[in-house]
């Protein structure tokens, strides 16, 4: 343990990861000794006063090895890591300061802010007071700055995408976490980064394409906030020649909120889809409401090539849909009944339970779309549920579950010792800032879980949507073809995977529901 050397999560999972990969490593962990990460330790078998006594700027360096002799070389790679200086020349030129890469930048016109919350607000009114636009990644800005930092910019004729703004395309220039996507004339402005991430690429699997995505942050809507970036942004994309179709992404917003921003859609001189999950169809002939991601890219794709295509629950035939249901099942146990999504997604998981609840009742969520149906324990299941493993209380000192699989690679045995476990539910995020190879990252895993599952006389349903196109770097066929390799059933978007997942864990009985008939 080396008190006081804060290091940040990403560089140390990869040290984790290389370390992890050396001869006679069983495991090992580099990390920040936050309380998650701690139980993380401890729950993998490393236990000690150091691990207790030690707090969440002290770096804890944990290896498992066959002997003593053998730790010499992980440690010693991993102070050579942690120590290297790699790309030195780079490091001399790059600016220390906003204000000195405003300097050697003089034509930049946006400044992406990334550093813990509590500096944020000095950062970005920084930045705006020198005239640039603000993509604001980091979270845990006070809402009362938020409010400030964007009617500072509103005032300037800016913008500030944030906080806790996940993903935004502006000209084709992917800004946070985004996946290779065609140009076109659809513009998205949304309070969800995954919420863009679904919508646009399921355009680009249709062939296509954003003029741009405008992320607003996670809190826009939400009443103290008023909705600030969202209507700016729905101004700029009516103001754009290349936009033809507007899509608005959001959880509900709070009713005056709501009210506010669909009067501006109402007023739209282009189609706008509105897309506040959950919440259905408001029939206007410019406006439509979508229900869930894949249903306001469909309406958006009727806008673009002036034809309206009805809603159907899968994008195959109920009877293939039903077999291939049936066959996932016949195996399991009597106690096999729950689903449990562990995603990396906020938006999606919460999509799921949209879709999950009216087919199989309640759903329990870390994030639930009813303070009733929240978990007491996000680290344990409860019945059915959805669990954002990228909420803070896991993400603290650790990567984003879309780069670091490792905790929901543990969370996935877990659910796979569980007898009552029926479907695991997980998204795949590919693109920018994900995983470089996320299913060999994690189909080793399951395939594990599967075997767990499987000496209790049980047959665990592995079932998953890849969010992804054919030219992001992960290789969107690659991924599935290893993905299928271990028996994950893929479906083509969020909302038919978790349709699907609850047809496999009901035996087939909500086929009525998702079919309307008497099957």
């Amino acid at each position: 343990m080396e008190k006081g050397n804060y290091r940040d999560s990403v560089t140390l999972m990869k040290v984790s990861n290389e370390v992890s990969k050396l001869k006679g490593v069983s495991q090992a962990a580099v990390l920040m000794a936050t309380p998650l990460n701690k139980r993380f330790l401890t729950d993998a078998g490393f236990k000690g006063s150091e691990v207790e006594k030690a707090g969440p700027d002290d770096l804890i360096i944990a290896i498992e090895a066959a002997n003593e002799e053998a730790l010499e070389s992980p440690v010693a790679r991993v102070e050579e890591m942690l120590s290297s200086r790699e790309s030195m020349k780079a490091e001399e030129i790059r600016p220390r300061s906003l204000a000195s890469a405003v300097k050697v930048m003089s034509d930049a016109n946006l400044a992406l802010i990334s550093i813990p919350g509590r500096f944020a607000k000095r950062e970005a009114m920084n930045a705006l007071e020198s005239g640039l636009d603000v993509f604001l990644f980091s979270s845990n800005v006070p809402r009362e700055d938020e409010v400030e930092l964007k009617e500072a910019a509103k005032a300037r004729g800016l913008l500030v995408m944030g906080p806790d703004c996940g993903t935004s395309i502006i000209n084709g220039v992917v800004l946070g976490f985004g996946n290779v996507v065609r140009r076109g004339s659809v513009g998205i402005v949304s309070a969800s980064g995954t919420g863009i991430q679904q919508v646009s690429t399921l355009l680009d699997g249709e062939g296509l394409g954003l003029s741009h995505a405008i992320g607003t942050g996670g809190n826009d809507l939400s009443e103290k906030v008023g909705g600030t970036t969202t209507m700016e942004g729905i101004r700029l994309l009516e103001e754009d020649e290349d936009t033809r179709v507007i899509v608005l992404i959001s959880k509900p917003p709070g009713p005056k909120t709501s009210a506010k921003i669909l009067n501006a859609a109402s007023g739209s001189n282009k189609p706008v889809v509105v897309n506040f999950l959950g919440e259905g169809d408001a029939g206007a002939s410019k406006q439509v409401r979508a229900v869930t991601l894949e249903d306001a890219a469909r309406m958006a794709s009727g806008f673009v090539n002036g034809k309206r295509t009805g809603a159907h629950p899968f994008s195959v035939s109920e009877s293939r849909v039903r077999s291939l249901a049936q066959s996932e099942s016949s195996e399991m146990s009597k106690t096999q009944r729950y689903i449990r999504g562990l995603y990396s997604g906020g938006t999606l998981c919460y999509e799921s339970q949209v879709v999950l609840t009216p087919l199989i009742g309640e759903v329990f969520s870390n994030a639930p779309l009813k303070p009733e149906s929240r978990i007491d324990d996000a680290t344990v299941s409860r019945k059915n549920a959805c669990i954002d493993m990228g909420s803070e209380e896991f993400v603290v000192g650790r990567p984003h579950p879309m780069i670091d699989y490792s905790l929901r690679k543990n969370r996935l045995l877990q659910e796979a010792r569980d007898p009552e476990t029926a479907v695991v539910l997980l998204d795949v995020v590919l693109g920018y800032g994900s995983n470089e190879d996320p299913a060999r990252e994690i189909r080793h895993t399951i395939a594990s879980a599967k075997k767990l599952a499987g000496a209790g006389r049980r047959y665990l349903s592995v079932v998953a949507s890849i969010i992804g196109t054919r030219e992001d770097p992960q290789d969107l066929q690659k991924q599935a073809k290893e993905l299928a390799s271990v028996g994950v059933v893929l479906m083509p978007s969020n909302a038919q995977a978790a349709r699907f997942a609850a047809l496999v864990a009901s035996r087939g009985a909500v086929g009525r529901k998702l079919f309307g008939n008497e099957r």
